[in-house]
């Protein structure tokens, strides 16, 4: 595809939308919106059989739910930094080890942004640091049983953290048959 033209129609400090005039393969001239939005980090706060969970109110759901610690950092492209970064604003845990799992496009049809899916491990607690608008989030720990049954009951409907379960636990099988 060939871009023969773009406009911005929308712009905030998280996210704006552009409108592209593409030319197919075809010849044809078609309409494609683009979301444009800063890569960011999911991390998985691990401690044994146990992972720490964050609840917020997600406005165009209408419901809270529960998901990874994650977000973005403006200005920030190392996802480790950004996953540190994150998992002390919204839980307040410090992770010793910080290990890169991969990389995910959530929405790669309509929207430019990464996610990075970082695992944390030897974890110690301390206060956390939200930004205003995650004054209501919550935060627990949850057993390996519990986050599965919340995965596949709708408790979790966060596709990053969908996803960033699975890069964990095709990390743990590639860990386990190199054992």
């Amino acid at each position: 595809m060939e871009t023969v033209s773009s406009r911005q129609l929308y712009s905030n400090r998280w996210i704006s939308v552009r409108e592209d005039v593409i030319r197919r393969a075809d010849g044809e001239d078609a309409l494609y919106a683009v979301v444009e939005k800063s890569d960011f980090a999911i991390v998985i706060p691990q401690d044994g059989e146990r992972f720490h969970l964050v609840e917020q109110y997600r406005y165009p759901l209408a419901r809270r739910c529960w998901e990874f610690p994650g977000g973005s950092v403006a200005g920030s492209v190392d996802p480790i930094e950004v996953a540190r970064q994150e998992l002390r604003e919204e839980t307040g845990l410090r992770a010793a080890h910080l290990l890169a799992l991969g990389r995910i496009a959530p929405a790669p049809a309509t929207s430019t942004h990464y996610g990075h899916i970082v695992l944390a491990t030897d974890l110690t607690e301390g206060p956390h640091e939200r930004e205003p608008e995650e004054q209501d989030m919550r935060s627990a720990w949850f057993t390996r049983a519990e986050l599965e049954t919340m995965l596949t009951d709708g408790a979790i409907v966060d596709a990053q953290s969908v996803a960033a379960y699975a890069l964990l636990l095709l990390h743990e099988r590639r860990v386990a048959a190199e054992s």
